[in-house]
């Protein structure tokens, strides 16, 4: 590998993409990486993995590759990666979407030396025919995407990526390895660098906390609908995604915030493929300004500038609420995250797990207990969200949350932690939060009285208190480490050696007040947005009108062309000739060729009509920097699992299947079904139906099976290959 310093390392970062530093641990893992050393990256999304082998791949000899699991979000970052530089070759994919004459392309721009990154599925990885060609040609490094796919114990576990090792092996360059996850524990971590071989990689492990998103947990009442349409109409020409549970209420939601005059669209997967397809690219485009959505919506969907995330109902667990909130503010500017809470909506979703197996509904049981928990807490809500993906938040107050904002009175909670300890200690460590407090506030439930617990001496003792404010004292004697739950046994309450030690030399901690004790009258909730807002400048709104035109005529989302934090520094800097322009946040010099002209002459004409003076000194500021169904089925596809298979996963019947690929190959994806097509269809049916599309007027088909014969050829059939010659011809 070469050898560059941090200067250079910085002269870079600037050149391509137009930022001035980087954010979190980027510039170690890149500067580890550039020395030649294996790397091993846990970081959340939106923490920008990306940038850690874009940016060294642009910067070394060679080609990068870059081995991801789903082919269908290669085009969209390899189109991105384009904008950056005036040479499309920079940047290829390599799948089974493309065309002979495609792969040639491809492969003439790697040897000339042109391609810095090279995407490829790991299925692609493997064939022999490239191996043997990149044997051929100058590799950077390799880039694991998605690294936990390789782990049994992770949650998206694909068995092609166990065989990267020996691939990579078989290519036989010595050339450094980078995997990167955004969810990794211990063991799936373990198991990813084992099967890597990279026990000696430099390991990174950034913090899940995104300091500018705010978070709000609102109680959920009659009013709801009224309350988000205010709420959205407080935030006018701002991005947005409002997720339901329910399909239904998707639909209802998203009527009755059109009726309100709301820019608004439905995204769920019940939607026909090319009903979600459209509004999917009407939100990117900003020809609409809300998706109302299940969590269907959000997977591969890379929008930096979404404003706000709002829950019209809790989701069914920390880990979903924490990846959906984390679609707000990916650019670091303002994330308003707000959840209207109601417990019943909890019960609800345990009720439906009662067909599941024992141990399944004590793990839903115990992630809605956890929902439950954050929902009500009275501390910060960023220390209590963090702390459930076991990193610890030490400011006591966060400042961008209604808890930190609007804090609740408090009081010295040692008494009550200190017989919490006790009972606990009482009861053999062997039950839960809610038996504990049912002993506290002397409650004379069947287990209590099972195991004759009504007799304890504490039994009742903290009956003066309701249940909420016991709740809250066992969450802070979590998250003070005095006590935790044991996930192995569902959640059993066992006291730490610091809890020990607490027991005989306790020290005052505080707790918010239980409800009516000196309650002052609450103010109203505010939101308390992160960041400047530019929609009172008459300048933004004519830059945002532009980069929407050019991004129409480019048929590319907006965020391509310039990310707000862009428009934003333009505003400010009003740069006029290119070499300005290319020193705006977020632009650099490539950007700057291909887009920049019409909007300095915009602002050229601005300045001049409006006796602007601009800054004398020109300052760089730095920047604080597919539907699920349709992902599901291209992932299996690649996999090669039959279609029968397929639908099953989905409870879809063929019918709905075909359907749903019919809509993915009609909106340019290219798939390769012949696996399924050879043990399916006889190869004489084969053959004459693809002569009939060759040569039909139309795709109908209705009229193919009346011309081929209905004795003989079935609706399916002839949808399967319909389907293989719209991808082999049209794609």
């Amino acid at each position: 590998m070469q050898k560059f310093t941090e200067k250079e390392i910085l002269k870079m970062l600037k050149k391509f993409f137009g930022f001035t530093q980087f954010k979190g641990k980027q510039l170690e893992i890149i500067k580890a990486l550039l020395a030649g050393k294996d790397c091993f990256v846990i970081m959340p999304t939106g923490g920008g993995k990306s940038l850690c082998y874009q940016l060294p791949a642009l910067m070394c000899e060679g080609t990068a590759i870059i081995i991801s699991p789903l082919i269908a979000l290669m085009k969209n970052q390899v189109d991105a990666l384009r904008t950056y530089s005036s040479e499309d070759g920079v940047a290829h994919f390599l799948n089974s979407s493309l065309s002979k004459a495609e792969i040639n392309t491809v492969r003439e721009d790697l040897l000339a030396g042109k391609t810095k990154l090279l995407y490829v599925a790991p299925e692609s990885l493997t064939k022999v025919e490239n191996v043997d060609f990149f044997k051929a040609i100058n590799i950077s490094f390799y880039a694991i995407d998605e690294a936990h796919c390789i782990s049994e114990w992770g949650h998206d576990f694909r068995p092609e990526y166990r065989r990267i090792r020996d691939i990579i092996t078989a290519i036989g360059k010595q050339v450094p390895v980078i995997a990167l996850t955004a969810t990794a524990t211990p063991k799936v971590s373990a198991d990813i660098q084992k099967n890597l071989s990279m026990d000696k990689a430099e390991t990174f492990i950034s913090s899940f906390n995104r300091p500018n998103l705010y978070y709000e947990i609102r109680e959920k009442t009659k009013d709801i609908d009224k309350d988000i349409v205010k709420f959205i109409k407080s935030h006018p020409g701002k991005s947005g995604i409002v997720y339901c549970l329910s399909r239904k209420k998707v639909e209802e939601f998203a009527e009755f915030l059109q009726a309100n005059k709301i820019r608004a669209l439905p995204y769920h997967a019940g939607l026909d493929s090319k009903t979600r397809v459209e509004n999917q690219d009407a939100f990117l485009m900003e020809k609409a300004d809300v998706i109302v959505a299940t969590i269907a919506f959000g997977m591969g969907i890379d929008k930096p500038d979404v404003r706000f995330v709002i829950h019209y109902d809790m989701p069914k667990s920390l880990e979903g609420y924490y990846q959906e909130t984390g679609r707000a503010g990916r650019d670091d500017g303002e994330g308003l995250c707000v959840a209207f809470y109601d417990y019943k909506d909890l019960n609800k979703l345990e009720k439906f797990s009662t067909k599941k197996s024992v141990a399944e509904q004590e793990i839903v049981k115990q992630l809605l207990a956890e929902t439950a928990a954050y929902a009500e807490s009275t501390s910060c809500r960023r220390k209590h969200l963090l702390h459930y993906f076991g990193e610890q938040y030490k400011e006591e107050n966060c400042g961008n949350c209604d808890n930190c904002l609007h804090p609740k009175p408090k009081m010295d909670a040692q008494d009550q932690i200190q017989l919490v300890l006790e009972i606990i200690q009482t009861i053999k460590q062997q039950f839960k939060a809610d038996h504990i407090i049912d002993i506290i506030i002397g409650e004379k439930t069947t287990t209590i009285t099972k195991f004759k617990h009504h007799q304890l001496k504490q039994f009742g003792e903290g009956q003066n208190y309701d249940t909420n404010f016991w709740s809250n004292v066992i969450r802070l004697a979590i998250f003070e480490g005095l006590i935790y739950k044991d996930v192995e046994t569902y959640g059993l309450l066992k006291i730490t050696l610091k809890g020990e030690k607490y027991m005989t030399n306790p020290y005052s901690i505080m707790v918010a007040k239980p409800k009516g004790e000196d309650d002052d009258d609450e103010s109203d909730e505010v939101f308390i947005p992160k960041g400047e807002a530019m929609d009172d400048n008459p300048l933004y709104a004519m830059l945002k009108d532009l980069r929407k035109e050019i991004s129409q005529k480019e048929n590319l989302p907006t965020y391509v062309i310039f990310q707000d934090v862009s428009l934003e520094d333009m505003c400010i800097q009003y740069p006029t000739t290119m070499d300005e322009m290319s020193h705006i946040s977020g632009v650099g010099a490539g950007k700057a060729q291909k887009y920049g002209k019409p909007f300095i002459e915009l602002i050229k004409q601005y300045v001049e009509e409006n006796d602007i003076i601009r800054p004398q000194d020109f300052v760089v500021k730095s920047p604080t920097n597919l539907s699920a169904i349709n992902v599901y089925i291209i992932q299996n596809i690649d996999r090669m699992i039959a279609f029968e298979d397929i639908a099953m996963g989905k409870n879809l019947d063929m019918d709905e299947l075909l359907t749903q690929i019919e809509s993915i190959v009609s909106s340019g994806m290219k798939l390769n079904i012949d696996y399924y097509i050879e043990e399916t269809i006889d190869p004489d049916h084969q053959e004459e139906i693809l002569d009939y599309f060759a040569n039909a007027e139309s795709d109908s088909v209705d009229d193919a099976l009346e011309e081929l014969g209905e004795d003989e050829y079935t609706i399916e059939e002839i949808r399967i290959m319909r389907i293989k010659f719209l991808s082999d011809m049209g794609n």
